[in-house]
């Protein structure tokens, strides 16, 4: 598949909710994941499709997410960003709020091979 064929099936599956199949489909074995900060207790990056998987599950067990809306693929040769707007609770402290993220995403051999979000943080 292309950059743009993946990005707009990155988007698909990401509206209806199976970014497990995301990373199932569409990740490089060896991909790597950047945040714009690291979580409490974890590292900005995570290498590897495992990993990766993890941090999704550290997500999943610390946040109950109330609406996601997701916008794009935007692409640009052989990267393309997506746009994310969440209404969250974090679990732990019971905090709502609204978290609103871009994701830029590289793509070689047709596999997503690097994911970096950007969002305010401090």
């Amino acid at each position: 598949m292309t950059a743009n064929e993946i990005a707009k099936k990155y988007v698909e599956l990401c509206k209806e909710g199976k970014n497990e199949e995301c990373l199932d489909t569409l990740f490089a074995k060896d991909a790597l994941s950047v945040e714009a900060a690291a979580p409490p207790g974890g590292d900005r990056t995570a290498k590897g499709l495992e990993a990766i998987r993890g941090k999704s599950k550290w997500w999943t067990d610390n946040h109950t997410v109330h609406k996601a809306e997701v916008f794009g693929p935007y692409p640009h040769d052989d990267r393309f960003a997506v746009r994310f707007l969440y209404d969250i609770t974090n679990k732990p402290s019971g905090k709502r709020f609204t978290m609103d993220e871009v994701g830029l995403f590289t793509v070689v051999n047709g596999k997503i091979t690097r994911e970096e979000f950007f969002y305010p943080v401090g």
